[in-house]
């Protein structure tokens, strides 16, 4: 197919381009394959350059004058949450544009998608494809342990890039889904106990929804594992399975007990029965009365309503923000990570999280509990290690479920679409607004990533899985949004002015009254932002002009010390 077979009305003069914030504009349209471009050619005018796959929902409202079509205004409802209005004069392109928008904002063959298209015009300084490669990773999750030193493994081995995948003496990475047969959902390496064999694996997989067995996604300082999977199945054919059995058991160690925390909630999701995993400790920590992600994005789709209404009275807005349960989800996420992180802080226990098929709530949960315990994910690197570990080699399908958004009529969008890393951004804002010099990153760092995982010019985000990308073979077609964040012109526009690095645990306050609307985000096209822009840029000076002013004391202080030793070497001359 070729997008000019879309295009009926390429470019268009006198169009109206409405917004909340900004004075109309009248300007040229122009629609290419994966654009939509508006410009009054003025300076300092509002120009607009929008995606088309940004574009969520397309509403027509035409002017009718005694029966005749007049043109119309064409309403554009986006993923970043903005809403844009199109007035155009004349009817035939009225349809038209309306009609390409449609169809060009619609097209679900990703080889289509613009990450395929797009070339950088800058050098990459490095691949982001190969920056957080799974033996790398991994390696890093143990290489603190005690264990590594024991078993003489050398220090070196770990960052090498010959690695032979023997992670200590308790874990090794797998390479037993190398092509994806065994779990489709999961990356191709995988850490598991050293002692289970393959075929252990396949047999845990087998008991396992979608074949996600146990698997380990985090190394606590003090040994504890922190793992996640999928439910178990549960058929008559199968109630138990001893390789599953041992996966956990041999997780267990000296621990006398470990922990199962279900994420998707009591009498929702099958779990481990108590005769066969007698350590282990079931705990329900839903985070929400919700029986798929399509209600995560009912819930997040009734809040951004609510933003919207600029004319609600203030009890009412405060209402329908309560009824949208929102920040209830964002409230019970951050306390069942403040769980699973107690045990493995406090507990020295293991802990196994899973939630229906584990590509959602659970992901949410052992990403929030890496950043209250790890340091490193706290730092701009450390966040997008994570989120390559926890969610695109995890297997989360974005592309699924971000085909549509909060401005799709749920009627009209399937149930697989949802909002779940939406919501997992929102739970790392209110740890961040929580502590602010904890930090390495800004709030604008998990806008952009937001962004970017909806619509993009980058390959990231793409497909559903790892075995989706192997096939389109994105690492090679597409470039890495990490190549672009992590450029010098880019990086300082993203790093927090107020960090200080801060090994300890943070343990956020999850009491109700601690939580924040997301501003930044959620009001940004409503709301004038001004002000906090102004605040920032305030706190970026006074930061600036305090490490001058400490630059220049050590100095000083430099200087002074040199003159106090020359008169003290001349006052021995004297004498």
């Amino acid at each position: 197919m070729e997008f000019v077979e879309l295009i009926k009305t390429p470019k268009l003069d006198g169009v109206l381009l409405h917004d909340h914030l900004h004075a109309t504009v009248e300007g040229t349209l122009c629609i290419t394959g994966h654009h939509l471009l508006l410009s009054a050619r003025q300076e300092s005018s509002q120009e607009l350059w929008l995606m088309h796959k940004n574009i969520d929902g397309v509403e027509k409202k035409p002017f009718v004058v005694q029966n005749v079509l007049m043109g119309g205004i064409i309403t554009l409802k986006c993923k970043d949450l903005r809403i844009i209005s199109l007035e155009i004069k004349y009817a035939k392109e009225y349809l038209n544009v309306a009609a390409s928008l449609e169809a060009l904002s619609s097209l679900h063959n990703p080889e289509l998608e613009y990450p395929f298209f797009y070339r950088p015009m800058y050098t990459i300084l490095e691949d982001g494809y190969t920056m957080f490669r799974p033996e790398l990773e991994f390696a890093k999750l143990v290489g603190n342990s005690s264990n590594v030193g024991t078993c003489n493994v050398p220090a070196n081995s770990v960052a090498a890039n010959g690695y032979d995948g023997s992670l200590g003496c308790e874990w090794r990475i797998a390479h037993i889904n190398k092509d994806f047969k065994l779990c489709p959902t999961y990356g191709a390496a995988l850490i598991v106990p050293k002692c289970i064999t393959d075929e252990q694996i396949v047999q845990s997989a087998t008991f396992r929804d979608g074949g996600r067995f146990p698997v380990l996604c985090y190394r606590h300082e003090n040994g504890a594992a922190l793992l996640r999977s999928a439910q178990p199945i549960s058929t008559q054919s199968m109630k138990r399975c001893r390789a599953d059995e041992a996966i956990l058991n041999v997780v267990l160690g000296r621990s006398k007990k470990g922990f199962i925390v279900d994420t998707w909630g009591k009498g929702k999701s099958n779990t481990e029965t108590d005769q066969h995993y007698s350590q282990w400790k079931k705990v329900n920590r839903s985070i929400g009365n919700i029986s798929s992600p399509a209600a995560i994005l009912d819930c997040f789709t009734k809040m951004i309503e609510a933003c919207n209404d600029t004319a609600c009275t203030s009890d009412k807005w405060l209402s329908r923000l309560d009824g949208s349960q929102w920040l209830s989800l964002v409230l019970n996420s951050l306390n069942a990570a403040c769980v699973v992180a107690q045990c493995l802080d406090q507990e020295g226990s293991p802990v196994l999280v899973h939630g229906a098929m584990g590509l959602d709530s659970t992901l949410i949960v052992t990403s929030l509990v890496q950043i209250i315990l790890n340091p490193d994910c706290r730092t701009v690197r450390g966040i997008q290690a994570l989120i390559e570990r926890e969610w695109i080699q995890a297997g989360h399908p974005f592309a699924s479920r971000h085909q549509y958004s909060c401005y799709t009529l749920p009627q009209n969008r399937p149930k697989n679409c949802g909002a779940t890393f939406l919501l997992f951004l929102d739970c790392i804002h209110q740890l961040y607004k929580q502590f602010p010099c904890s930090f390495e990153f800004n709030i604008q760092l998990l806008i952009l990533l937001f962004e970017h995982s909806y619509f993009s010019q980058y390959g990231t985000f793409l497909c559903d899985s790892e075995r989706e990308r192997c096939e389109l073979r994105v690492h090679t077609r597409t470039t890495s949004l990490w190549s672009y964040l992590n450029r010098p012109d880019v990086l300082k526009n993203l790093l927090n002015p107020l960090y200080e690095p801060n090994p300890n645990v943070i343990w956020p306050s999850v009491a109700p009254i601690s939580l924040e609307l997301w501003q930044e985000l959620y009001l940004r096209w409503t709301v004038d932002q001004m002000n906090s822009e102004r605040n920032l840029a305030q706190i970026l000076h006074l930061v600036t002009t305090e490490k001058e002013l400490r630059s220049k004391a050590l100095k000083l202080r430099k200087q002074a010390s040199d003159l106090r030793c020359e008169i003290l070497k001349l006052l021995k001359s004297g004498n």
